[in-house]
């Protein structure tokens, strides 16, 4: 499928220059962009890369001179991700799923399917499930009694969903994540090491022999519109009441949130990320890779967590945290300035009680 130049660019709501019938088929970096693609040269360190590749249109920095850089249209994007935010959503063409019902799949007579579904092989949906119009559903999926899903949902292969989870629109599901599996709550009949080490802070009158015993999860998921799932992302059921996902809030690969979470609106939690159970995230939350979040504790609105920050207590809203424990950004950066000077330190203390000694 090819794209003219002039169309991209209405598309974006973006300016073009040059002759805007050239056709692309597709993106690429510049250096590898051959005369049927669109590179991608939104910055000016990019343009030593178009003399590389053998590309005719690109899409460029405001101001670049693109007949300089011997191009024959050229489209420009005033903020280059925004730009290719939009431009890979219209090249994208999605997983190739037939409309319909694929017959190897398995529906429930008490399931209702909006119009425009197209479900592939190996798909089962259990009683009483509801799924809006123009759903998406990739092979070997499993959704279980009672879930309902909002319209124009994307659920890819090998994902999970568990009975009653509630998901709003636009849901979209990359393979292998399981939403809905039961909370990972225990017991023990008498005061456990853990309970005794949180009163205590790591004094322990004994150590005895104890045994676990399963707390059920009653509780289900409901989750927000225009929310996206990552591969293999876990989130857990309630153990009464839901756990819950804002709309807008994108999980990365892999992120697990425990039972009785609640996240807010528009968070971004990167690839890692766990949150233990009843911890409260506020919205627009940013967790990047690897960030621990301790259970019943509350993360304030706009709150930035950097790579491996683990949070121990609550985060008062708009603050931007690192570390482990997790502190205040310029705090870590003093700390770690700190400890470089440590060596130092040390060696001038060492040179000082050289002097005491003789003295």
């Amino acid at each position: 499928m090819t794209h003219r130049i002039a169309d991209i660019a209405a598309a974006l709501g973006a300016e073009f220059a040059g002759d805007g019938d050239v056709t692309v088929r597709g993106a690429s970096e510049p250096q590898q962009a051959g005369p049927h693609d669109l590179a991608l040269a939104v910055n000016p360190r990019y343009a030593e890369g178009l003399a590389q590749g053998a590309a005719i249109a690109a899409m460029l920095w405001p101001g670049a001179d693109w007949q300089a850089l011997g191009l024959k249209a050229a489209i420009f994007a005033p903020r280059g991700r925004l730009a290719m935010a939009g431009l890979t959503s219209l090249l994208d063409p999605g997983p190739d799923i037939a409309p319909g019902v694929h017959p190897m799949s398995v529906i429930d007579p008490s399931a209702q399917i909006g119009a425009g579904a197209a479900i592939g092989p190996f798909v089962t949906i259990g009683a009483g499930v509801t799924i809006g119009p123009n759903a998406r559903i990739a092979s070997h999926v499993s959704i279980a009694e009672g879930v309902r899903i909002g319209p124009d949902a994307l659920i890819l292969q090998g994902a999970r969903i568990g009975a009653r989870v509630a998901i709003g629109a636009r849901f979209i599901c990359q393979p292998g994540a399981v939403i809905g599996a039961d909370g990972f709550s225990f017991v023990t009949p008498e005061k456990s090491g853990v309970e005794e080490i949180r009163e205590t802070l790591g004094q322990r009158a004994g150590i005895t022999a104890q045994s676990w015993t399963r707390i059920h999860s009653l509780g289900s998921v409901t989750i927000g519109d225009h929310v996206e799932i990552g591969a293999n992302a876990c989130i857990d059921r309630g153990t009464i009441r839901d756990t819950t996902i804002g709309n807008g809030t994108k999980l990365d690969n892999l992120v697990h949130i425990g039972h009785n979470v609640q996240v807010g609106d528009d968070c971004l939690l990167c690839g890692q990320v766990g949150i233990a159970g009843s911890a409260r995230i506020g919205n627009r939350v940013v967790l990047a890779g690897q960030c621990g979040v301790n259970d019943n504790i509350f993360v304030g609105d706009d709150v930035i967590c950097g790579g491996g920050t683990k949070v121990f207590t609550n985060a008062p809203a708009g603050r931007v945290l690192l570390g482990y424990p997790a502190v205040k950004l310029e705090t870590h950066v003093e700390m770690q300035k700190a400890l470089r000077r440590l060596p130092r330190l040390a060696t001038k203390v060492a040179e000082i009680e050289k002097v005491i000694q003789k003295s």
